[in-house]
């Protein structure tokens, strides 16, 4: 860890819970926020409290980044304390959090905002799934079967380049307009996330992470130190101190998640490795799925 900051302590947790076909669910988890070297202040706010985990950075000017940031993880929490976790219930919250914004002094200015970027696990069918969430340049990203994808499209103008072929992903890394991001939680913009519903499957990893990690880290980087730290804590410790050491330009939060499930009913993993097929990566690494609001 860094020693130009007061470092905030990663917490962890885990949660078991009974499937109805037979067997369990493990998760565990950890969650670190730091606002690294250059930063006076840390606008990132985070949530990892079962079964939603969320990472928001903020943006604006004084304290409106934070401000943001913090509204709307406090809406997100509050949603987890009423049990209720669905589609649903965060857009309901993510407009709450808007109108808190738009109410408070110093964050009214349209460069006010904040990303929301995670997964909750949709306990509502015969089976649980992930359904991840994004509005922003967040991102999640899954590691199975020892592959990295983001499963998040960043909503950034380099992301727009990129997928327009006007510009490679190396070149987008050093882009003037890579902090630019094209949709945000804020007083102007629009609370409706990107959605992308994913099968539970065991030994699964997320990582969810503000860009102040991604920053500093490569694909590669966030997939050695989850291959070198089995556990959450470890793997959270270890980016953070990774990035803070390669420059730690801007706040960095990270979440990391691991998925234990035993008792697969007969034909669970074909059905799994079928399904990870029929939802490969697109060009620009991300999932293809996405949901109905419901």
């Amino acid at each position: 860890m860094s020693d130009t900051d007061t470092d905030t302590a990663a917490s962890a947790d885990r949660r078991t819970l009974p499937l109805s076909g037979g067997g369990e669910l493990t998760l565990s988890w950890a969650a670190v926020t730091h606002r690294g070297v250059r930063r006076d202040q840390n606008q990132d706010a985070v949530l990892a409290d079962f079964p939603l985990f969320i990472v928001a950075d903020g943006m604006g000017g004084h304290l409106g980044g934070e401000i943001a940031s913090a509204s709307t993880i406090d809406r997100l929490g509050a949603v987890v304390r009423d049990g209720k976790v669905s589609v649903k219930t965060i857009e309901r919250a993510l407009a709450k959090a808007v109108k808190d914004i738009l109410s408070h002094p110093q964050a009214t200015d349209d460069g006010t905002g904040t990303t929301v970027t995670g997964v909750f696990l949709d306990q509502s069918g015969a089976e649980p799934t992930w359904v991840t969430l994004n509005i922003g340049d967040s991102r999640v990203y899954l590691l199975r079967d020892d592959s990295l994808v983001q499963v998040t499209t960043d909503h950034s103008v380099v992301q727009e380049l990129v997928a327009a072929g006007r510009l490679s992903p190396e070149e987008a890394e050093n882009h003037p307009y890579g902090n630019v991001i094209t949709r945000a939680v804020g007083p102007s913009e629009s609370v409706q996330p990107d959605y992308v519903r994913l099968d539970v499957v065991d030994g699964d990893r997320f990582v969810i992470c503000s860009d102040g990690l991604t920053k500093e880290l490569t694909d590669y980087g966030i997939r050695h130190f989850l291959a070198e730290n089995r556990d959450p804590k470890a793997a959270v410790e270890a980016m953070l101190a990774a990035a803070l050491d390669n420059g730690g330009r801007d706040n960095i939060t990270v979440i990391v998640l691991n998925v234990e499930r035993t008792g697969h009913r007969a034909g669970d993993a074909e059905a799994d490795t079928d399904t990870a097929a029929r939802r490969g990566p697109r060009d620009d690494g991300s999932s293809t799925e996405p949901i109905p609001a419901r």
